[in-house]
């Protein structure tokens, strides 16, 4: 059988932790930052982990991250 695909926007925006959890950005941050409140700014900075669903989804973009 022939190698799968690695999703090429998947392997730019997600990391995957030594757990096998899935790293990602912050969203809502990209503008309308003066809609959005201090506290929002201030908590939605660096990276969180994506919950279990979405986990799967990115998973099957990227089938041979480790």
């Amino acid at each position: 059988m022939p190698k799968m695909k690695t999703k090429s926007g998947a392997k730019k925006r997600f990391k995957v932790t030594a757990s096998g959890k899935i790293k990602s950005a912050q969203a809502g941050k990209r503008h309308g930052m003066i809609k959005r409140s201090r506290k929002f700014i201030r908590n939605a900075r660096g990276t969180t982990v994506l919950c279990a669903a979405d986990e799967k989804i990115v998973k099957k973009y990227m089938p041979y991250a480790r």
